[in-house]
């Protein structure tokens, strides 16, 4: 069995040739840690943001979404705490030039002793390093990369500056001059243009305690390290989402949403075994409670969705810096509050990789083999393939028909090039389910061979059926139900 790391090589570099996640700029070399999302990786990407969508917005009165404004008044990013606090731990080694994270660099060690089979040393490396980053001691991280005789991957060397602090928001200048009061930043996360927009929802929606608003769109960090693909980049979509409780309530919304977001995830059918929670060493200076549901990628469990109880911490620093009151009146109570929050928080291309890992499957059949990649047939990009078996005697025309029949409703595709076979293999490489051949039969009787993706087992159904088939199969509803 091939190793983890050639596998997840081989992951890489089947998204870019079968048309899912290109390298942005590529004719120019390329841009470190921004990706492009090709005509498969679209679709797929689409889907996913359906799927979150319908879950949490269209299954749920109490919950609306919005879509605020990339750029936003300087202010907010001082009130949240960005500003002046939104840091990563990093150093530089000297004789490479090159910046690392130093929690980074510890957590790759960490990794290193358990696959060595060294755990004890692994869970005490990681205990000391969450007593640092609890404590912001960057003295005490550099101590450890040194005891741990950590080296630069580039130099090999050990000669590591000290650690220091980042800051990761982009800046730019805004309006016609340059100057001091032109500053903006291109937001680091979406959850600030909800809370600035907590009363406009409210008020228009006529909105009642507990209730919360729904976002997707594209932040922005200037991550000095581009690790792990897609995974952490510096142009990125997130899907959040921010509910509005009373206070003293927080802790028992928060349990509660932590395990119907698990939920949401294992509805895709993956192996429970390669989920997890992690639970925050270190909270963030809003919350009070704080966990990650984790995904077993080919190196490592690492976070796809964070859940947070955020207090009533931003909007209560919203009412502070702006000046305006940003209450709600509780008719049952009889008196006002600022809410406190519970947010869930996913990295969108995150959810990409998992969930393309996750269906990611090389196949050694009787006398060949295969890559295939295991859609939930929900999500799948393309979701059936028309393939007239000859070019020739009517079976394209009739083949284009029942295309039309279906492309309204379905995203489909046409193909009649090749044998039927290797066209068979490329409806495997992009995870299309149904494969539909209308060969010399079809003209006499109406009927097709359906190919099932999974199991590469062949049926003959008629034409007519075809649309309810496919509709039941790739229906929103097995995935929500």
């Amino acid at each position: 069995m091939q190793n983890t790391e050639q596998l997840f090589k081989n992951i890489i570099a089947h998204s870019k040739e079968y048309g899912f996640v290109f390298p942005s700029s590529e004719i120019y070399d390329g841009l470190g840690a921004v990706y492009d999302y090709g005509q498969y990786g679209a679709e797929l990407k689409n889907n996913l943001k359906t799927y979150w969508w319908k879950a949490m917005v269209q299954l749920n009165e109490n919950i609306t979404g919005i879509d605020s404004a990339i750029f936003m008044h300087p202010k907010i990013w001082k009130a949240s705490g960005h500003v002046d606090g939104f840091n990563d731990p990093m150093i530089d080694n000297k004789d490479s030039k090159k910046r690392y994270r130093a929690d980074n660099l510890l957590e790759d060690r960490i990794a290193k002793y358990h696959k060595e089979g060294k755990t004890d040393k692994a869970a005490q490396l990681q205990e000391q390093m969450d007593a640092y980053l609890k404590t912001d001691d960057l003295a005490g991280l550099k101590q450890l990369i040194e005891e741990h005789e950590i080296a630069c991957p580039v130099s090999g060397t050990r000669n590591w500056t000290d650690v220091r602090q980042f800051n990761l928001m982009f800046s730019t200048k805004m309006g016609a001059t340059a100057g001091e009061n032109e500053v903006v930043y291109l937001r680091p996360e979406t959850a600030q243009g909800i809370f600035v927009n907590f009363l406009n929802v409210q008020k228009t929606g006529r909105m009642k305690i507990p209730f919360g608003i729904a976002q997707i769109g594209k932040a922005f960090r200037n991550e000095v390290i581009a690790r792990q693909f897609i995974m952490r980049m510096r142009e990125f979509e997130q899907m959040e989402m921010q509910f509005f409780v009373r206070p003293g309530t927080e802790l028992e919304w928060y349990a509660h949403w932590k395990e119907m977001r698990l939920k949401w995830h294992l509805a895709l059918g993956v192996d429970p075994a390669r989920y997890r929670f992690h639970d925050h060493a270190k909270l963030a200076h809003y919350a009070n409670a704080a966990v990650d549901i984790e995904y077993e990628f080919p190196f490592g469990f690492k976070e796809v969705e964070g859940i947070h109880s955020r207090t009533d911490f931003d909007l209560s620093q919203h009412q502070e810096f702006s000046g305006k009151k940003l209450q709600y009146f509780d008719p049952e109570l009889n008196k006002s509050y600022v809410p406190a929050v519970i947010e869930t928080s996913i990295g969108l291309d995150r959810m990409f990789l998992s969930v393309f890992c996750n269906a990611y499957t090389e196949e050694a059949l009787e006398n060949d083999s295969r890559t295939v990649l295991k859609f939930h047939p929900a999500l799948a990009p393309v979701k059936a393939a028309v393939l007239p078996l000859t070019r020739k005697d009517g079976l394209p025309e009739k083949a284009r028909a029942i295309m039309d029949r279906l492309k309204l409703d379905f995203n489909m595709q046409y193909d009649e090039k090749d044998s039927i076979g290797k066209r068979y293999r490329r409806q495997d490489a992009i995870g299309t389910p149904f494969c539909i051949t209308v060969d010399y039969e079809s003209l006499e009787n109406d009927t097709v061979t359906v190919r099932h993706r999974d199991s590469m087992q062949q049926e003959r159904v008629s034409i007519e059926s075809l649309y309810g088939m496919i509709a039941e199969r790739v229906s929103w509803k097995t995935l929500l139900q």
